[in-house]
This record gives structure tokens, C-alpha cells and sequence, in this order.
């Protein structure tokens, strides 16, 4: 069978303003994959699909597990809100199947269904404020340079584009609203009208006029859509307008116009036009007599001349092959992360180790030091490459950061309960950085002691007596945290990598986007042949979000 993936925009998230054909593919799925939220908002047009939620930021997990299913036969829906092809998952759909080899005449069939993006609908709760040319600017620079952003809003200011934010603030991304800000106030009047609607269309729906100087003064969240306006936005009776020009034109207050049509393309009553009004600013009569007499470029002769310049410097290039037409592209810097060590079982850093780091982070990236044995590098690059050498010239070990397989092992003593180490390089080597549905960490003990607590991790390994001892499950986090279950004890060396790879392979083969290895062990309840036993302490506890 071959399955089909059925890319939906079901607009703001009311009902009424979901398209009747994203309705209907909703309906006909066998699954519908998506961000919780917008699961919840859909929630009246599911019938019996297999539902999978996850969090915000696992687009990634969300697309591959699609496109998956999609390949095994089954008619999946992959949700966004507004637009799918406007920051939605149409792009990433595409990715992840040109990755796979994907061709539109071989490959699962792919129907992209549109719906209203946040920029119209939050454009007809405030009035009419993109009747002119508008653009859309994400200020999440999570995939993105801020650097790169900044260049974005300056040259949208300058050409006094009408301005839809998207993604202004998070609760940890909030200076990027407030440098956004500094920008455009560079080019615009501090009274240049702003509409702020957050959650259009949906039950905590708010709508606020106010201006660009003091637009800070609100509050501005993730589900804020910050609409500004041009030169010409004007604020009337709780309505933000942005003219499109009619008024230049046309005598909108009477029936009968002016300038009949034939009139209105004159060059005198277009003087905004290409010929700049030239007449208009000549007053000498001897002056208007000579611009009269002289034959008059037109805009087609204009064109028409640049393209036989085009076409003259064609033909010369291709009669000279040392000349080829080369395509100009801009580098564009991307955000390149990852995760150095310098080793499985050593720990130290060198000298020259720690100047490489701060050599390729330099002054735009960041390093990060985590308890997990590792560093995390975030870099701005156009070229991954050479980072990825320089860093493994000196000895670092790289994986990839994200749902990925880490191994964490203890620091074996300075290597002198040497009979293990073989097993946990090669574990490494076999499945460091391999994708699956969550992050997993297997945590390896060298010896009996097991002081590095590799029982608190999803894995663990404990080498006691030549042998091995195996836990799985453990909670990780919160406060029903619980080390994982002893499910086989004297595991064969020339066994443990083997077992480690099956379990690991049938998890990333069956486990849902997003969920966790303990989760997924309980829900099955056998891996590998390792059944589940429910040690979890039974306690009630109040809901504690972060923070609190």
C-alpha cells in the first residue's frame, strides 16, 4: 500500500475558519501528528485516529515519525496552525523525504492544504493593516543568527514595509523584541501604529492598539502576533488602516471621479510615476517647450534596452568559455551544534584542547558545560566542516545534540579497571548519536562500586566480576524520580553490546515521538525479553510546573 502524507493549515484555531478541505483530511487520516496544543484545538474533528502529540520544539521527531508511517502504508495528517507552509511543517515534511530519496512519481503522495496564516487572520481583528506591501519576520533565532534577523528588520524598516513579528518572546528568548524595537525606531515615527493580538480567533483572544514607542509597555508572548505599520498606517475608530494609495488617485468622498481613466495615466496626474513629474518642476516656458519637443523615454524602451544588453552579454559569454555564468549565491550562517568530549573513559582537557574551543567558538557561539561529560557548542558557520576538523585534530569526540543515543561513562579509575573500557568504546562507536524518539543516556560503571550511579540513567551497566549487570527504565527527572530495574544479572561480555543494540534499535523503532525510554518500557512492558515491573513508589503529588 503506499500511504499519504496530508500537510494541514487549520488557520487560527476556530472552527468556522477551518477549510472545509482541512477538515475533511483530518477526518480521513488512519493518524494525526502534531504540537499538543494544536491537537487539543482540533480536538471536535477526530473520530478514532491514532493520535501523537509532542512538544514544541520536536518538529524534527514529528516529521520523521510521519513520513514513517506514511511509508508503511497509513494516511497520515501532520497539523499546524495557521499556515502549514508559512513557519508550519510543510518544508520540513519535504526535507525529510528528500533525505529518504523521495520522488513525487515513487515516493508517498503529499498533499499541502492551506489555511489562514497568523499575519490575515490577526490582520482582520485590528482593521486593514497589509492593504500594502507587508512581510513576515520570525524573531525566534533558534534555527536562525540573530545576526542574521537584525539585517532582516532593518532592510524591512527601510522600505517601510508593513511588519508582521512572529515568535517575538519567549520566557527565555526577550531580548529580541526589545532590539527589534531599537531597529525600526531608526526608521519610523515613535507614533507609528502597532496592533498586538494574541491568540486570534480563539478563547483567550486580546487585541491591543497602541504605537511603536510604546509597545514594550504590553505584554508580548509567543502566541503574540505584533503587527507595524508603514508611513501610511493610520489609526481610526479602534481600526488600524494602511492605505493602499486609492487617495492619490481617486476622490474617494464623490461619486464622480475627477480624472476619467484614460486621464489618470498622464504623466501630470501621475507624478509619483517613473518619469518623476519632470514637467511639473519646470517653470521657464523656453524649458517646457524644449522637454515637449524631445522625443520622451518611455519605462518599455527603458526595459526593452536593458534586456538587449542582457541578451548581447549572453551571447558574448558563451562564445568565450573562460567565461562561464556563474549563479551568485550569499552565504547564509546557520546555527551549527554540537557536543565535544575529550574521551569515554578520560575526562581531562588539554591546553590545547581548550584554546581550539575557544578558537572556533570565537565571539559569536557559545560553549556550554553540562553534567553529562560533555560540552555543548552552539556557532554560527557557514562551513560545519571546518569546525568538525580542527576539533577532531586535537583529539575531541563530536556527537550530534538532541534526541540522540549518549553514552556516559564513569572515568574507570584513570583507566585501571582497563577489562571494561573495550565494551564501552564500542557501544560508542556502534550507537553514539543515532536518532530516536527522546534522548537516551546510557550510563556505564566500570566496576562493582558502581559509584558514577549508571542505575540512575534510562540504561545501565554495571561490569561486576567480568560480567555485567543490566537496569532499565529509570525516571531521570522530577520528583518521582527512581533508578531503573536490575532485569538480568552475569550478562556475557561477548553479549552486552549485542543486547544493548536490540534494545536500543527496538525503541527507536517503536517508541513515539517524544517519549521517553522508562515511558515507552512501561507501555510495552517486555524489551528484548526483559519484562517491566512497576517498582515506581506511589505517591500523590501535586502538579509542580517549573518554576513554581
Amino acid at each position: 500500500m503506499v500511504g499519504k502524507l496530508l500537510v494541514v493549515g487549520f488557520g487560527p484555531g476556530s472552527f468556522e475558519h477551518i477549510t472545509k478541505r482541512a477538515q475533511e483530511a483530518i477526518q480521513e487520516s488512519d493518524c494525526v501528528i502534531g504540537y499538543k496544543t494544536y491537537v487539543e484545538l482540533i480536538q471536535d474533528l477526530l473520530i478514532d485516529q491514532e493520535i501523537i502529540s509532542t512538544g514544541m520544539s520536536e518538529e524534527v521527531t514529528r516529521a520523521q515519525a510521519a513520513v514513517r508511517l506514511a511509508e508503511e502504508g497509513k494516511k497520515v495528517a501532520v497539523i499546524s496552525s495557521g499556515d502549514a507552509g508559512v513557519y508550519g511543517m510543510a518544508g520540513l515534511i519535504y526535507e525529510v523525504l528528500i533525505e529518504k530519496g523521495w520522488t513525487e512519481e515513487k515516493g508517498v503522495d503529499v498533499e499541502v492544504i492551506p489555511g489562514i496564516s497568523a499575519i490575515n487572520s490577526c490582520a482582520s481583528l485590528l482593521g486593514a493593516p497589509v492593504m500594502h506591501d507587508a512581510c513576515t519576520i520570525s524573531l525566534s533565532d533558534h534555527l536562525t543568527p540573530w545576526k542574521l534577523i537584525e539585517k532582516r528588520i532593518d532592510a524591512a524598516a527601510q522600505a517601510d514595509f508593513v511588519i508582521a513579528l512572529y515568535n517575538p518572546k519567549s520566557g527565555r528568548r526577550t531580548r529580541q523584541i526589545v532590539e527589534a524595537q531599537k531597529i525600526l525606531l531608526k526608521y519610523r515615527s515613535p507614533d507609528t501604529p502597532v496592533g498586538l493580538v494574541k491568540s486570534a480567533y480563539r478563547d483567550r483572544e486580546k487585541v491591543i492598539l497602541t504605537n511603536l514607542s510604546e509597545m514594550l509597555e504590553h505584554d508580548i508572548g509567543m502566541l503574540t502576533t505584533v503587527v507595524i505599520g508603514n508611513s501610511s498606517t493610520f489609526l481610526y475608530d479602534n481600526k488600524m488602516i494602511t492605505p493602499r494609495g486609492y487617495q492619490r488617485k481617486y476622490t474617494l468622498h464623490t461619486t464622480e471621479q475627477r480624472l476619467r481613466p484614460h486621464e489618470r495615466l498622464r504623466h501630470e496626474n501621475e507624478p509619483w510615476a517613473l518619469h518623476q513629474g519632470k514637467e511639473d518642476n519646470v517653470t521657464n516656458k523656453q524649458e517646457k517647450i524644449a522637454i515637449a519637443e524631445k522625443p520622451r523615454e518611455s519605462t518599455l524602451s527603458i526595459a526593452t534596452e536593458a534586456l538587449e544588453r542582457v541578451r548581447m552579454q549572453t551571447e558574448e559569454t558563451k562564445a568565450d568559455d573562460t567565461k562561464p555564468i556563474a549563479p551568485v549565491q550569499q552565504q547564509i550562517e546557520s546555527i551549527f551544534e554540537l557536543a565535544v568530549s575529550p574521551g569515554i573513559v578520560n575526562k581531562k582537557f588539554t591546553p590545547v584542547q581548550m584554546m581550539t574551543l575557544a578558537e572556533v567558538v570565537g565571539d559569536k557561539g557559545s560553549m556550554e558545560y553540562t553534567p553529562h561529560h560533555q560540552i555543548i557548542l552552539s556557532i554560527p558557520t557557514t562551513d560545519p566542516d571546518v569546525i568538525t576538523k580542527k576539533l577532531t585534530e586535537v583529539g575531541f569526540i563530536l556527537n550530534p545534540v538532541g534526541d540522540v543515543f549518549q553514552l556516559k561513562a564513569c572515568d574507570f579509575c584513570e583507566g585501571e579497571k582497563k577489562d571494561s573500557i573495550p565494551y564501552a568504546e564500542e557501544l560508542h562507536k556502534k550507537l553514539g548519536g543515532i536518532e530516536l524518539p527522546k534522548e537516551l543516556k546510557l550510563g556505564f560503571n566500570g566496576c562493582g562500586m558502581a559509584c558514577y550511579g549508571a542505575v540512575n540513567d534510562d540504561i545501565g551497566i554495571v561490569f561486576r566480576k567480568g560480567k555485567f549487570d543490566l537496569f532499565l527504565g529509570a525516571k531521570t527527572v522530577g520528583r518521582t524520580a527512581h533508578p531503573g530495574q536490575a532485569v538480568a544479572e552475569g550478562i556475557e561480555p561477548d553479549k552486552i553490546v549485542e543486547t544493548i543494540e536490540k534494545i536500543i534499535y527496538e525503541y527507536k523503532e517503536k517508541g513515539h515521538p517524544n517519549e521517553r525510554f522508562f515511558k515507552y518500557f512501561k507501555r510495552v512492558q517486555e524489551v528484548q525479553g526483559f519484562k517491566y515491573k512497576d517498582i515506581a513508589p506511589k505517591i500523590e503529588l501535586e502538579p509542580a510546573p517549573c518554576g513554581d
